[in-house]
C-alpha cells in the first residue's frame, strides 16, 4: 500500500501528517510504527492524522499517534503543524480554526508573521485528571501549590504533576544540560503512580520570564521540543512562584512562547510550523 505524506516539524519536534480527509485512516499500530522509525521509514515523533469533523464544534478531527504506535490525547507542536498543513493544503480557506482532539477542541491560528498560535485549554493540577496515584508518595506544599516526590538513585525527586488533556510531570532543575532526562524520565514515565504513563518535562528557570526546558515523552522518549510539555511546565512554575507570563522557554530544536493567566484560563502557546517535504512511501 503506498500513501502520501507531509513531513513537519515544530521547534524540531517533528511529525508525519496524513491527509484522512477524503479516505477513512486504516493503519494498524505496527504500520505507524513504520512510518515513525528513523531508519526504515520516513522518521518522526508522532504521526499526525487530519480527519473530517464529527460534529458541528469543530472544523476538522485531529488525532496523535506517538512513534510507539499509540494514541494520544494532545500535542502541542504537532496542533501547530496540522493548522498549517490544512491551510496550506486547501482544507479550509480561514486562518482560524476549531479542531476536536481526543480530551476536546481546541483553537488554532496561523498568525501573519507565518507563527502559530494555539488555545491548549485550561490546565489540571488534580491527580484524577492524570491520572495519577499518589498513595505512599512523599508529599509536601509550596505557596499552597502541593508536590510529591519518588526516590530515585537513593534521593527524592520532587515534581508537580498537570494535564493538559495529556498526563505531565515536571521537574524543576538548576542546570538542565545535566539533568537525567534519558534515565529519570523513563523511570518516571513507568512508575506505577501513573497507570497510563506520563510525560515527563524538566525546566531551568533563567529570569522571571525565561526558562530552559527538556521533555521526555511517553511513547517516544526526549524530543527537540514538547507543546504541551511546555505549557505543563509554564503552568507548573506560575504556580510555585518561579516565573511569571508571558515566558520564553528555549528547547532544543527552538523557542516557544507561553501565556496564561491563571486558574480557569487557557494556556496560549506560540510557535512556529515548518514543512519539510511531501512525498509518498510504500507501506508493508
Amino acid at each position: 500500500m503506498k500513501i502520501k505524506f507531509t513531513k513537519m516539524h515544530g521547534a524540531g519536534n517533528d511529525f508525519v501528517v496524513l491527509d484522512c480527509t477524503k479516505e477513512p485512516f486504516s493503519l494498524t499500530s505496527q504500520q505507524l510504527r513504520f512510518l515513525a522509525d528513523r531508519h526504515f521509514g520516513v522518521g518522526a515523533d508522532q504521526i499526525l492524522v487530519v480527519e473530517p469533523a464529527d460534529s458541528g464544534e469543530a472544523d476538522f478531527k485531529y488525532r496523535i499517534f506517538n512513534a510507539d504506535g499509540g494514541e494520544v490525547e494532545q500535542c502541542g507542536n504537532g496542533a501547530r503543524c496540522f493548522v498549517k498543513f490544512v491551510y496550506n493544503n486547501g482544507l479550509i480557506d480561514k486562518k482560524r480554526i476549531r479542531a476536536k482532539t481526543m480530551k476536546g477542541v481546541i483553537e488554532l491560528e496561523l498568525k501573519g508573521d507565518g507563527m502559530v498560535r494555539v488555545s491548549m485549554g485550561i490546565p489540571s493540577f488534580e491527580p484524577s485528571s492524570l491520572p495519577f496515584n499518589p498513595q505512599g508518595l512523599p508529599s509536601r506544599e509550596i505557596r499552597g501549590f502541593k508536590q510529591w516526590a519518588v526516590r530515585y538513585k537513593g534521593e527524592l525527586v520532587w515534581f508537580s504533576i498537570c494535564s493538559m488533556g495529556n498526563p505531565h510531570v515536571t521537574i524543576i532543575t538548576d542546570d538542565i544540560e545535566s539533568a537525567p532526562v534519558g534515565e529519570l524520565g523513563p523511570f518516571i514515565e513507568n512508575h506505577p503512580a501513573f497507570p497510563r504513563r506520563v510525560n515527563v518535562g524538566f525546566i531551568q528557570p533563567i529570569t522571571e520570564h525565561e526558562a530552559n526546558v527538556r521533555v521526555w515523552e511517553r511513547g517516544a522518549g526526549e524530543t527537540l521540543a514538547c507543546g504541551t510539555g511546555n505549557c505543563a511546565a509554564a503552568a507548573t512554575s506560575i504556580e510555585l512562584g518561579v516565573l511569571s507570563s508571558p515566558i520564553l522557554t528555549h528547547n532544543r530544536g527552538g523557542d516557544l512562547r507561553l501565556a496564561w493567566e491563571g486558574e480557569g484560563e487557557d494556556v496560549e502557546l506560540f510557535g512556529p510550523a515548518v514543512t519539510v517535504f511531501d512525498s509518498e512511501i510504500e507501506i508493508p
